[in-house]
């Protein structure tokens, strides 16, 4: 252990430098553009998986981008860990706001702002450096395996072929994932699952062309008041989502299990001076931590449609957009729940308009039990490097993948994330505290050993 620390120490002013190249690199799987980028970034990857001392490592084609695998196999008859990341990012925009570039990183305040610094380069580039920690220190204690996708932020569409196609390769005893948050750095917790997503697009026509509002006005059906008569009639009085038969097959979680989640750090005023409103919003009958973890949402991504140009112009548009997802929780699947959403929206959509439902992409929910050898391993890992017991907490975010592991590669996923839900995932601004960065790499190593020594005691 004391070697690990010496070694960290010695080299954490390369480590960073190394994480600062690959977010340099504007690996924005969403946008066809930025194809070179990818397999730039997929190649930089290959290269720092090798340098840390993987036996081998290689890019795997797709229809889409590019995977990265590598792995180090010590001994078959040892514990085997597959460690999941992503390379890829969302898009930056809007980029005016942005205090700095987002392919420039800036470190100021004691953090790193970039795009992808905490989803998902600057978390996995931590077991990458938590892996050459332990090979030059001589004291890797299981097999380790790596697969770092280029298409998490469009769904992971190739991924699950992927997987299929090379089942024998990516054989493992538990997948590791660090792509999720701690409620804190002084209270260090551990997402024990993360919900599912379905994601659609909705395009809503009345006539056949933009019209003049002033001739037709009052005479033809508005398609962005249509669409948005349809979206307020999603949610209740009391913020429930009124699509029948949208709850039917959500699992309540325990009164035991809601008591454990109030144990909770949360601070009302906190919580919202930084997001800067003045009061919250959801579902009657439930707290803010519940509300993000334990209970589906649908919510409004995007919409749009008419003029939005300087100056005005009386138009009455001809067509109207929106992306709408909802998160789900264990026992809603995706595939239900998106036709579920589908059928709703079509359904009460009135005839003096057409609509076109179109779906993106969505993943089933994940839990990981915490009785678990894997879950186990991983709290100890982190009360020994924080001195703490972590939190068990509900992640709100989704990971399409976790299930899939489970159910094409028959193993169990846990969660070891060293984000923060303040990082900016996905907005402006994106961070990821440098303290959060070098503690991650600190208390990787120590899954392995804690997975090493529990995964031998049962095999006595």
């Amino acid at each position: 252990m004391e070697a690990w620390k010496n070694y960290q120490s010695q080299n954490k002013e390369r480590f960073l430098e190394e994480l600062l190249g690959l977010l340099r690199i504007p690996s924005v799987s969403a946008r066809s553009e930025h194809k070179p980028d990818m397999i730039r970034c997929a190649e930089e990857v290959k290269n720092y998986l090798l340098k840390a001392g993987l036996d081998k490592a290689a890019l795997f084609d797709t229809p889409g981008h590019p995977v990265v695998y590598g792995e180090k196999i010590i001994d078959p008859a040892k514990p085997t860990v597959l460690v999941y990341g992503h390379y890829d990012v969302q898009p930056p925009d809007p980029l005016e706001l942005w205090h700095s570039g987002p392919f420039e990183p800036v470190i100021k305040d004691g953090k790193i702002f970039a795009r992808g610094s905490a989803d998902d380069k600057g978390q996995f580039f931590m077991h990458v450096k938590a892996l050459e920690t332990m090979v030059q220190t001589n004291t890797l204690p299981v097999n380790i395996k790596f697969i770092i996708e280029g298409e998490e932020e469009i769904g992971s569409k190739n991924l699950e072929n992927f997987l299929e196609a090379h089942k024998a390769m990516l054989q493992a005893d538990v997948v590791l994932i660090s792509d999720t948050s701690m409620l804190s750095m002084e209270n260090p917790s551990i997402d024990t699952g993360v919900r599912g997503l379905t994601y659609i697009e909705v395009e809503v026509t009345g006539a056949n062309r933009d019209l003049h509002s002033g001739v037709y006005g009052g005479a033809v059906a508005n398609p962005i008041t249509i669409l948005a008569q349809i979206i307020a009639s999603l949610h209740d009085e009391n913020n429930h989502v009124t699509i029948p038969g949208f709850y039917d097959d959500v699992v309540e979680a325990t009164l035991e299990e809601r008591a454990a989640m109030a144990k909770a750090p949360y601070d009302d005023a906190a919580y919202k001076a930084d997001l800067g409103v003045d009061a919250l919003w959801g579902e009657k009958g439930y707290t803010t931590n519940e509300r993000t973890g334990i209970r589906p949402t649908l919510e409004i991504n995007g919409i749009w449609g008419g003029y939005t140009g300087e100056g005005a112009k009386t138009v009455l548009p001809s067509k109207a957009f929106a992306k709408i997802s909802c998160r789900l929780v264990p026992n809603q699947k995706s595939p239900k729940m998106e036709k579920m959403l589908i059928d709703h929206i079509v359904s009460i959509t009135p005839p003096s308009v057409q609509i076109k439902a179109t779906a993106h992409h969505g993943g089933d929910p994940y839990l990981t039990p915490i009785d678990s050898i894997e879950y186990k391993a991983a709290a100890k890992a982190i009360e020994t490097s924080f001195g703490k017991a972590p939190i068990p907490v509900r992640g709100g975010g989704s990971i399409p993948i976790t299930a899939l592991f489970e159910s094409v590669l028959h193993c169990k996923t846990v969660f070891l994330g060293f984000g923060l839900d303040s990082d900016n995932l996905h907005s402006p601004n994106e961070k990821f505290d440098l303290f959060n960065f070098y503690k991650g790499i600190e208390t990787i190593p120590y899954f392995h050993q804690y997975y090493a020594e529990m995964r031998g005691e049962v095999g006595r």
